[in-house]
C-alpha cells in the first residue's frame, strides 16, 4: 500500500521505541497497583498507531482549509473546562472525563496540534507581507486569545508556556522580522510585574521564588519537596540505576512517578544510561520531524512540522528540566513516555500529520517563499 511505502516509517518506529519503553517503565514503577496503567497505556499506543495511519492518509490540506471552524473549536472545546473541567492535584482545572472512555482527556492537547495548524495557514496566506503590522498583530492576538483562555479557565501556566513557545519558533521560522520580537520582549517586560501579581497564583509563585530563595522551604518538605525527591531518585541511581523493579523512590516515594517525574524514575531504576537512552529517543524523533519539515518545498507544511518539533522539543526540555530541579514544577508530560492516554493518542495525531507532509511533497513551491534567517 502507498501508505506504508510513502508514509514516514522511521517516525512511527521511534515513536512506537519511545512508547513501549515507557509502558515498560510504567510498569517498573506501578507494578505493585496492578496492571491498569499498562493496560491503559498499550490500547492507547494501539489506537494512537490507528489514528497515525489515518491522518498520514488525510491530507492536512482540508483541515487548514477551515482554520475559522478549528478556532472556534479550540475556543469551545476548552471552554468546556468551566463547566465539566476536573480540577487535577496540582490545582489546574485541566481534564474532561468521559464515561466511554478509560483516561480523562485534556482540551489543551487536542488544541496545540490544531492551534499550529491554524497559525501555519494563517501565515501561509499571510507569507508576502509576514511582518507587516496587518499579519503580525492578529497572529499575535489569536495566541494571547488561547493562552489567555487556558490561563483564565485552567490556570494551567505550563500548557499556555507552549501555545507561547510555538508561536514564537513559527513566527521566527516563518520569517518574521526580528524587530518584532525585540517589541515583544519589550512588552513583556513591561508587563512582568502585572502577570506576576494577576497571572500567576500565589502556590506558582512560592515554585518559582524556591528555585532561588531555600529560605521559602527550609525543611525542603513543602513547596521543594517533589523537586529533592526528583533529585534523590537521580542520584541513588547512579550510572546504571537500581535495577528494573528495585528503585526506592520510584516504588514508592517519588510523586507523579509514572507520570510527570517518570524520568526520575528511570534515573533511579535504570540510571543515567536509562535517562540518556529517553533523552536520545525523544530528540531523535525532533531530528525526524524537523528533516521532514525541511524537506517540505511547501511553506505551510514547513512551518506545521516545526511547529509540531517545537512542541515536543519544549515538553522534553521543561519535563526534564524539572526533573533536574532547573525549572520550578510545572505538570508537563514526557511525551510518548509518561502514562497519559491522552497524551499519547494526540502525540501519534501529530506524528500522522508530518508523515502525511511526507506523504504529499510535491505541492508548487511559493515564488515569494520567506525563509527563515
Amino acid at each position: 500500500m502507498e501508505i506504508f511505502k510513502k508514509g514516514d516509517m522511521i517516525l512511527l518506529s521511534l515513536c512506537l521505541i519511545a512508547t513501549v519503553f515507557g509502558i515498560v517503565m510504567i510498569y517498573a514503577v506501578t507494578s505493585d497497583e496492578g496492571t491498569h496503567y499498562i493496560t491503559v497505556q498499550t490500547g492507547a499506543m494501539i489506537a494512537g498507531v490507528v489514528l497515525y495511519f489515518a491522518f498520514t492518509a488525510f491530507d492536512i490540506d482540508i483541515l487548514a482549509g477551515q482554520r475559522t471552524l478549528l478556532f472556534l473549536f479550540n475556543t469551545a472545546f476548552i471552554a468546556m473546562l468551566l463547566i465539566w473541567g476536573i480540577q487535577g492535584s496540582t490545582g489546574n482545572r485541566s481534564w474532561l472525563s468521559f464515561p466511554f472512555l478509560p483516561f480523562n482527556i485534556q482540551p489543551a492537547e487536542v488544541c496545540k496540534i490544531t492551534y499550529i495548524i491554524i497559525l501555519a495557514k494563517t501565515m501561509s496566506i499571510h507569507q508576502n507581507r509576514i511582518s507587516s503590522p496587518r499579519s503580525v498583530l492578529p497572529l499575535t492576538a489569536n495566541m494571547l486569545f488561547i493562552v489567555g483562555l487556558i490561563i483564565f479557565i485552567s490556570s494551567d501556566t505550563g500548557v499556555a508556556l507552549i501555545f507561547i513557545f510555538i508561536f514564537l519558533t513559527m513566527a521566527y521560522v516563518g520569517g518574521v522580522n526580528l524587530w518584532w520580537f525585540l517589541g515583544g520582549a519589550g512588552a513583556i517586560a513591561a508587563a512582568a510585574p502585572y502577570i506576576w501579581i494577576y497571572a500567576i497564583r500565589s502556590d506558582q509563585k512560592k515554585r518559582i521564588l524556591a528555585l532561588f530563595d531555600p529560605s521559602i522551604d527550609p525543611t525542603g518538605q513543602n513547596t521543594l519537596w517533589q523537586t529533592n525527591q526528583s533529585l534523590k531518585a537521580l542520584q541513588n541511581g547512579g550510572i546504571s540505576g537500581m535495577g528494573l523493579f528495585n528503585g526506592n523512590l520510584s516504588e514508592g516515594g517519588l510523586p507523579a512517578k509514572h507520570t510527570d517525574m517518570i524520568f526520575s524514575a528511570t534515573g533511579e531504576q535504570l540510571g543515567m544510561l536509562g535517562c540518556l537512552f529517553i533523552l536520545l529517543i525523544l530528540l531523535a524523533i525532533v531530528a525526524r520531524i524537523i528533516y521532514v519539515g525541511m524537506k517540505s518545498p511547501d511553506y505551510m507544511n514547513r512551518l506545521i512540522c516545526l511547529g509540531i518539533a517545537s512542541m515536543l522539543l519544549f515538553q522534553i526540555l521543561i519535563n526534564i528540566g524539572v526533573c533536574l530541579g532547573l525549572v520550578p514544577v510545572i505538570g508537563l508530560a514526557l511525551p510518548f513516555i509518561s502514562y497519559g492516554g491522552s497524551s499519547i493518542l494526540t502525540s501519534f495525531i501529530a506524528m500522522g500529520v508530518v508523515s502525511g507532509i511526507k506523504m504529499r511533497p510535491s505541492r508548487e513551491i511559493s515564488a515569494h517563499y520567506i525563509r527563515p534567517y
